[in-house]
């Protein structure tokens, strides 16, 4: 077994910890009504996405997603939260380093690097680590300590991803030779990174979208031996039309959050169909620092 793999079967018992663990780092995470700006790099980024959208959604404040190298220094917030695996990660220690005036919160992995003093607050989920390059089981339960902190979280969510775990995938799936995911609202940094996994582990030709603009352009390379995943709930029509392609349409039936998880199965089970070892993922390593 891979460390990919050994990582993603452990997410329903992260989540259920981090979930349990979130009130207790409540004062280290944005309260309602600060305007908030959430970065981080690569999944990072994604899940950064996903969470701004749930928490703005929520009727929290006002919240803004951003690639760690992309922040708007001029922007005025009462909270930047930067996601970190590594916490070694160049741009977000450069970002924590420049902000003045602005109080800061880190959620990381790892409680031994420079992180832990460039934030004002920090989170550690040192029990969600992990050994592979391939970002799984800290992303996701990084966003699960913040939809729990948003009292969006229900034990629901972790029973989804055991049968996302337990179910085999569709049959032919893995034997397409590109996929597109798609999300909406929150979704759509999802689906930002399951793409981002397919092409990590498996070098697979993978897309992601908002789902009402996939008929605006991207649905034209949809054809019979193309994917299309929908994680949440489809457009009226949408599945219809896909198949009327003769692509293949995956509907995302489970919780948003496990159906990510099954797209990790799916960049893993790809990746093995090809000879590839998702655990040395071509020309990355597991954090970008880049020489001063």
């Amino acid at each position: 077994m891979t460390h990919v793999e050994d990582e993603l079967i452990s997410q329903p018992e992260c989540w259920t910890r981090a979930a349990a663990e979130a009130a207790r780092h409540g004062g280290a995470l944005p309260v309602a009504g600060e305007r908030v700006a959430i970065v981080g790099c690569g999944t990072s980024y994604f899940m950064a996405q996903a969470a701004a959208a749930l928490r703005e959604g929520a009727g929290q404040g006002e919240t803004d997603a951003f690639a760690a190298s992309e922040f708007p220094y001029g922007r005025s917030y009462d909270r930047v939260v930067a996601l970190t695996r590594s916490g070694t990660t160049t741009e977000v220690l450069e970002l924590l380093g420049e902000l003045r005036g602005i109080r800061t919160t880190a959620i990381t992995a790892d409680p031994n690097t420079p992180v832990m003093t460039a934030a004002d607050d920090v989170v550690v989920l040192d029990f969600a680590d992990e050994r592979s390059v391939v970002q799984t089981r800290f992303a996701t339960t990084a966003l699960t300590l913040l939809r729990a902190h948003l009292g969006l979280h229900a034990d629901s969510v972790v029973a989804d991803a055991r049968t996302a775990l337990a179910t085999p995938l569709p049959e032919g799936l893995v034997d397409c030779t590109q996929f597109t995911f798609l999300g909406r609202g929150w979704t759509v940094g999802l689906a930002n990174e399951a793409g981002l996994k397919m092409r990590e582990a498996s070098l697979a030709w993978t897309e992601a979208y908002p789902a009402m603009e996939y008929r605006h352009g991207p649905i034209s390379i949809t054809t019979r031996g193309t994917a299309t995943w929908m994680l949440g709930e489809a457009p009226e029509g949408l599945a219809q039309q896909v198949r009327e392609t003769g692509g293949l349409w995956v509907p995302g039936d489970l919780d948003p959050l496990a159906e990510l998880v099954r797209a990790q199965r799916l960049a893993v089970a790809v990746a093995a169909a090809r000879g590839l070892d998702p655990d040395r993922p071509r020309h990355l390593t597991r954090s970008v620092i880049l020489a001063p």
